[in-house]
């Protein structure tokens, strides 16, 4: 099993920036607006996930720890489908009102860490980009 580990750090508070990776069902599209074009619940525990490209995912829910702020989700099929994957998404303080975004994900077969590592690099971008530049992260 391959896994694709990522970090940023987004000069936002882990509250606003959690406030998004902790929405579930709409934090895709918050996230990565223009990557992700929908994100939907189709069960309580599932969402359905569409790029930009056509890829769709579906995801289901793991982990929601609103105390650690950390999200744990597994792509379980559609147009993409792994072997296995399981992917945790985690924000956390750093420093004076910062926050370090940090994502793994763990996937077979290993060749899906080059795809997959690199739409994690656009989608940190935007992410960071978009939070930025929004006043979802005034302090």
């Amino acid at each position: 099993m391959a896994t694709v580990h990522k970090e940023i750090i987004i000069d936002a508070d882990p509250a606003a920036v959690w406030a998004i990776i902790g929405d579930f069902t709409d934090g895709p599209t918050r996230m990565a607006p223009g990557l992700v074009t929908d994100s939907r619940l189709d069960e309580p525990d599932v969402r359905v996930v569409t790029f930009a490209d056509g890829t769709v995912a579906r995801e289901r829910l793991i982990t929601l720890d609103e105390e650690t702020r950390r999200l744990v989700f597994s792509v379980i099929g559609d147009t993409m489908q792994p072997t296995h994957d399981n992917a945790s998404m985690q924000v956390v303080a750093h420093g004076d009102g910062r926050s370090r975004f940090v994502w793994i994900h763990d996937v077979q077969p290993d060749d899906l860490t080059i795809p997959m590592g690199a739409v994690m690099d656009h989608g940190l971008s935007i992410f960071k980009q978009t939070v930025e530049s929004s006043s979802e992260h005034l302090r």
